[in-house]
């Protein structure tokens, strides 16, 4: 049987099209999802339990709106959800959300904590790592790969391996092309990279049960210990400005023949 807690982050569908203003992007009549690197953790979670049994949590910070991604996470097979509310938590202070999801996953005492290698809106990707940190756990990134095994499955260079764990993870993990195996003790934190599974679509039975599971909302005061004065210390990170990318100059044609138009071409890249 596995404990797995699963973090999720609400994200904008990269297919949508993205509008900058003073205030920050809106989201006005853009489509939200279950960030894609997330969703391979939250599908190999699936898998795990297919195996091993156990039970599992997804665990978020945002606003109200960011329990659609977690009814999504239910529908798709997760047994239960928690969203932390992001009222007083700038979206990029990594350090605040970290502390804060700390202190609620510290309780449920997971037996593997799995999230995505990074978000695709921000591209930082490291809230997971600093929750692992605080918790004293292992950690093995861009999984592609991955199984649970007991003690007695572990061998190196044909030894046993004399770490003090009733179960193992073993991780192909993805380095710059290459690729890595690695053996870690559970209670272990690991990041999922793209090409580890292909995550499921959410049945219509699953919709119908993810609205009778439990959804538990938790905000800033309701967190005590030293979490809470982590919650309301000064950000470690703060933006000073969101702007846009320049907009692209105007195309040009090349006109004549071909071997005109190769000419222009190569006295413009090359001037």
């Amino acid at each position: 049987m596995l404990n797995i807690v699963v973090l999720i982050k609400q994200t904008f569908d990269t297919e949508e099209k993205i509008i900058v203003t003073a205030s920050g992007i809106s989201e006005d009549a853009v489509k939200l999802i279950i960030n894609p690197y997330d969703e391979y953790a939250l599908e190999e979670a699936l898998k795990l339990r297919e195996l091993h049994g156990g039970q599992i949590r997804v665990v978020t910070c945002g606003n109200e709106r960011a329990e659609e991604a977690l009814r999504t996470a239910l529908a798709m097979g997760a047994d239960e959800a928690i969203r932390l509310d992001s009222a007083g938590i700038e979206a990029d202070d990594s350090y605040r959300i970290a502390a804060a999801l700390t202190a609620i996953i510290q309780p449920l005492q997971p037996d593997l904590l799995l999230a995505g290698l990074f978000a695709v809106d921000s591209g930082a990707g490291s809230v997971a790592l600093q929750v692992a940190q605080r918790l004293g756990l292992p950690h093995a990134s861009a999984a592609v790969k991955m199984d649970i095994t007991d003690a007695d499955g572990i061998t190196a260079d044909g030894n046993k391996l004399h770490v003090e764990a009733a179960r193992f993870a073993i991780i192909e993990r993805d380095v710059e092309g290459d690729a890595e195996t690695v053996v870690i003790p559970l209670p272990a934190l690991i990041t999922a990279q793209q090409g580890l599974n292909e995550p499921r679509y959410p049945s219509l039975p699953g919709i119908m049960k993810a609205k009778k599971k439990p959804l538990t909302r938790i905000t800033l005061e309701e967190i005590s210990g030293d979490s809470n004065l982590l919650a309301k210390a000064e950000a470690r990170t703060v933006r000073r400005a969101l702007l846009p990318p320049a907009p692209r100059a105007a195309g040009k044609k090349l006109t004549g023949t071909a071997n005109e138009q190769a000419a222009e071409l190569v006295r413009l890249l090359w001037p």
